[in-house]
């Protein structure tokens, strides 16, 4: 089954964000999703107050810079959204903007393998799992969380380079990517992947008017090997009713019986 989602904007306030959160919901999305870009809003706090002013909707994290979060406090503030709103959140990682960890001092020689450590860290200690790890970036010892999520939420990977698509493949339920790859890129990644059948791939789709959003546009990344299609409006676009209804009829188009 294709999930359809639509992007939350960071350059919304968080106040506005959870207006459209609000929008979204009563539209039929099934799905928003945001990001944590320097220096907007947070990506774990911005999805506790979606999740809280809202009923049905889920929401999509894309991504977590790793440069920027001790993976310890990461886990103890996904597990605490996930244990409030089981079966809601998906959150996906990634190596973040280079020149972002730059000005926070937080840029590393290996993007590759923080986020390799940070994934297997994070996926042990969201299953309730005591974690005692001494690697080049993360240090765990004997940590385990008081209050891990009864339902752990998918974890994701946020890819481009070969690399860090075989790194998600290998650690992860599912692959972001980024609304410049194109369907035959898009094959290329899942090539890379080699996640298996089960393994999500999530492809933002740019959407600068409503035609974008055509059945027989988003057909073409379904086609290619997307299993979630997230909506992207343009950065200065402010109203999103007409994106929100577009998502809705095709979450009816492509989850109807064939």
């Amino acid at each position: 089954m294709t999930r359809i989602g639509v992007v939350l904007r960071p350059e919304m306030a968080p106040e506005a964000l959870i207006d459209a959160a609000r929008a979204a919901d009563a539209a039929g999305v099934d799905e928003v999703w945001i990001w944590e870009d320097c220096f907007y809003s947070g990506g774990v706090s911005t999805a506790a107050m979606i999740l809280a002013a809202t009923n049905r909707v889920s929401v999509g994290i894309g991504v977590l810079p790793t440069p920027m979060r001790n993976v310890a406090s990461t886990a103890m503030e996904i597990a605490t959204v996930a244990r409030i709103h089981p079966g809601r959140l998906r959150v996906g990682l990634g190596h973040g903007v280079q020149s972002w960890m730059d000005q926070i001092g937080g840029r590393v020689h290996s993007p590759l393998t923080l986020l390799s450590e940070q994934m297997a860290a994070l996926t042990s200690l969201l299953a309730g799992e005591t974690v005692t790890v001494h690697g080049r970036y993360v240090s765990l010892d004997d940590v385990r969380l008081n209050w891990p999520p009864q339902q752990p939420p998918p974890l994701l990977v946020g890819a481009t380079g070969p690399k860090t698509l075989a790194l998600s493949g290998r650690s992860s339920v599912g692959t972001i990517l980024t609304s410049e790859t194109s369907p035959d890129q898009l094959r290329t990644a899942v090539e890379h992947i080699g996640g298996g059948p089960d393994h999500d791939v999530v492809v933002y789709v740019s959407c600068l008017s409503d035609s974008d959003a055509a059945p027989s546009t988003v057909q073409r990344w379904i086609d290619a090997g997307a299993t979630t299609i997230v909506l992207e409006p343009s950065p200065d676009r402010s109203d999103l009713a007409g994106l929100f209804d577009a998502a809705a009829s095709l979450t009816a188009t492509f989850t109807a019986p064939q």
